[in-house]
């Protein structure tokens, strides 16, 4: 697993489709509820007709850790929910998560700070599983 400091990243040997779904059994296991879907193949498909490999974000959110975040510092709402991407990349499957203490850092706020460090452990354990 690589942390680039924006993103947990790793390359797993599953399949595209069996990648997106250990990604979603994991979130639930961890306590996460996705919120959204964006299928990045399929819209630049039908906005632009291009074709590009397979690429999926999903939207995920912890409550307990956004409701903690947004009680501390309301504008964090523009950064939610924490994304967990799959895509196809040269032919591989490749698993990104947000990392939030990257994108947190921009708040001086303690409480910010501890929400990011947990809900990063949380994401980074979840690329970790899908590795290899």
């Amino acid at each position: 697993m690589r942390d680039t400091g924006i993103a947990f990243e790793a390359q797993t040997s599953l399949p595209f489709e069996q990648a997106v779904a250990r990604c979603r059994e994991e979130l639930a296991a961890a306590g996460f509820g996705v919120l959204t879907e964006i299928d990045i193949q399929a819209k630049l498909r039908e906005k632009l007709g291009v074709e590009v490999e397979a690429n999926l974000i999903l939207g995920a959110c912890h409550p307990p850790s956004a409701h903690r975040a947004l009680a501390a510092v309301p504008e964090v709402a523009v950064l939610l929910p924490c994304n967990v991407a799959i895509a196809t990349e040269r032919g591989r499957t490749v698993v990104r998560a947000m990392n939030p203490e990257g994108a947190m850092r921009m708040f001086d706020d303690e409480t910010l700070r501890a929400v990011a460090s947990e809900v990063g452990e949380k994401l980074r354990n979840l690329v970790r599983r899908l590795e290899g």
